[in-house]
């Protein structure tokens, strides 16, 4: 069975974060504990099916809360396309850590500055029920028993499934952000760029209501780090934030510095950048990591 929209257009419209999450610091949290960690899972679930009237799957795995939403028809053409300049040539490559190495491969290519637009975006009505889940997540978590705290959740993913079309959204969270941007310690922007979202599309996510295409785990810092990285070079020369000329190898230390040191993440011996497109490889320890620039 074949997706109603290509492969193509549906990961590109997956790269546009969801707005409605940046209304999130505007709200207020009780302050009174009101669950425990093994209530969180009916929760979330009874709550968002009786105030939105959405049929959600939960799943604690560790300390990642996931919440599986399945609906249809999720993206749709945009009928005024934001327009954007492109000035780089970006390949998806994944990093990740091995043996305290954290192993960065990126692929980018300057290309002439052409004016591009993006034509498919998530519809309106979907971005308004991932806000109610982030509403709620947050009234919970929030309000979770801290006298066990070394025990809860720290990472909580979403993942939006388009069952018709088997396309799938993934942003995952970290709580302490979420905590951040609540209480205006961060700014929206920057708040943007720590999420971590991933687009799939697979023919076994057609149909499937209960997320049984999915393997629960529990998301570990290295993980969710190394994909913030992804993810940060990914909207620094998509979106684009930097001129055609940049130093690409110097913009990517200048990322991956700012990411650990946001962590405060120590616990890496080196740090080994290869550039797919020049061939160079820059190994950094961590005085250099922690002492590069970040701005």
């Amino acid at each position: 069975m074949k997706s109603k929209l290509s492969s193509k257009s549906l990961a590109r419209a997956g790269l546009k974060l969801i707005p409605l999450i940046l209304f999130l610091s505007a709200c207020t949290s009780s302050t009174t504990p009101s669950f425990v960690k093994e209530d969180i899972s009916k929760a979330v679930k009874d709550i968002c099916k009786k105030e939105y009237q959405l049929d959600i799957i939960t799943n604690l795995t560790g300390r990642t809360f996931w919440v599986y939403m399945p609906l249809e028809n999720i993206v749709t053409k945009s009928p005024q396309p934001e327009k954007y300049i492109e000035r780089f040539l970006v390949e998806e490559k994944r990093n990740r850590f091995d043996e305290k190495v954290l192993r960065i491969n990126y692929l980018i290519k300057p290309v002439p500055e052409t004016e591009k637009q993006q034509e498919m975006s998530l519809d309106k009505s979907v971005n308004t029920k991932i806000f109610n889940i982030l509403q709620v997540i947050r009234r919970v978590l929030f309000s979770i028993d801290n006298r066990q705290a070394k025990n809860n959740p720290v990472f909580f993913c979403i993942i939006t499934a388009d069952t018709a079309n088997g396309f799938e959204l993934r942003q995952i969270f970290h709580l302490l952000d979420l905590k951040k941007i609540s209480y205006g310690f961060i700014s929206q922007t920057e708040y943007q760029h720590r999420i971590v979202q991933e687009t799939e599309v697979s023919g076994q996510i057609i149909g499937d209501k209960e997320g049984r295409h999915l393997t629960y785990s529990d998301v570990t810092l290295e993980d969710f780090l190394a994909g913030q990285i992804q993810g940060r070079i990914r909207m620094k020369f998509q979106k684009p934030e930097v001129e055609k000329n940049t130093d690409i190898d110097r913009e990517i230390v200048k990322i991956v510095s700012l990411t650990l040191n946001t962590y405060a993440f120590k616990d890496f011996a080196l740090v080994e950048m290869s550039n797919l497109d020049s061939g160079a490889k820059t190994i950094l320890n961590q005085a250099a990591i922690f002492s590069a620039p970040k701005e």
